[in-house]
């Protein structure tokens, strides 16, 4: 059974779908998986997503998709604010439903795993800024046990492209033929800025968006898979957040799939980055056997296996106790 919820009282227009499965509940509750959409930060909604009845919640997970706002409308760190919302909603609604709010995972593809690695990362600061929090929701915790990270930036400052006709001193908008459109990143942070010197705070800010110049220690375990063909976001993201994880005694496993481009996790009929722009969707199941290799730095062992929602579900049920099938 799915239901469609509202989890912010302060953005009423944000919706979570939440799959429960059928069966016996457990005694502890359902462990939960909260899936983190794609789309650069600028599209897209929770019905951006893989099938989550045929391989986890047959196999005893509580799934959940959740909205989040929009850049450039609304810059990060809303969107990690959101997710922290969606957790503290189900760790209130837990015994409602059925769910081990001790059991709670995250997954991300694309700027959804900027999200969730950016969440999890930051689970022990109380408040981050510009965050309200209802006095129901403080004592209600934003830690997940385990992060899978699909293809997902990791350090927006080393992104950004640079401010258009950008020379040393320089103070003027940009002449119009050296004007572009805004990056992802950039609209993460709110849109291209009209000049250099602007520029540079946005630099600054992208910094502080960076999953991977957060101070943290004893972070959660990471499943980190990326495709070494992918132009939208470079695999050395995710190679630099498996080093930064493992620095900080972190358990971390980095896939990267040979040949494989940008939204393997995403069915056919999702287009995560708008219509005309077809990125690498279905390929994780349609070609089973690509060749892969694998930097393993955690407990969890993969037993060499091939990238697979299946491998995604087994680390899933390792980390948040579900059962292997």
């Amino acid at each position: 059974m799915t239901h469609t919820i509202a989890f912010d009282p302060t953005h009423p227009e944000l919706l979570l779908d939440l799959a429960v499965p059928t069966g016996q509940q457990p005694e502890t509750g359902w462990p939960v998986i909260v899936w983190v959409h794609g789309g650069g930060w600028r599209l897209q909604d929770r019905t951006a997503r893989p099938d989550f009845s045929r391989h986890f919640c047959s196999a005893g997970f509580a799934m959940v998709s959740i909205d989040y706002r929009l850049a450039p409308e609304h810059p990060h760190p809303a969107q990690v604010l959101d997710l922290r919302q969606a957790l503290r909603w189900l760790r209130g609604h837990a015994g409602e439903f059925g769910l081990d709010s001790k059991s709670i995972g995250l997954w991300g593809s694309s700027a959804g795993s900027h999200i969730a690695a950016f969440t999890a990362l930051s689970a022990h600061t109380p408040r981050l800024p510009g965050e309200s929090i209802s006095a129901d929701d403080e004592e209600l915790s934003t830690e997940v046990a385990c992060v899978v990270d699909g293809y997902g930036p990791a350090d927006i400052a080393a992104l950004l492209p640079g401010f258009p006709g950008a020379e040393p001193g320089r103070e003027s908008e940009p002449a119009p033929d050296e004007r572009r459109a805004a990056t992802p990143e950039e609209d993460l942070l709110g849109g291209l800025p009209p000049t250099a010197s602007a520029y540079e705070d946005l630099r600054e800010r992208a910094r502080q968006a960076s999953p991977v110049l957060l101070d943290f220690s004893d972070p959660p375990p990471f499943f980190i898979l990326h495709g070494t063909a992918d132009t939208a976001v470079p695999a050395d993201q995710s190679r630099s957040l498996h080093e930064y994880l493992s620095a900080r005694g972190g358990e971390s496993l980095l896939y990267l799939i040979e040949g494989f481009g940008h939204g393997f996790f995403n069915p056919g009929e999702v287009l995560e980055l708008g219509p005309g722009i077809r990125l690498d969707n279905g390929r994780l199941e349609a070609e089973p056997e690509t060749p892969f290799t694998a930097d393993n730095r955690g407990n969890f062992d993969p037993g060499g296996r091939h990238p697979s929602f299946t491998l995604v579900r087994d680390f899933f049920a390792h980390h948040i106790g579900a059962p292997k099938h």
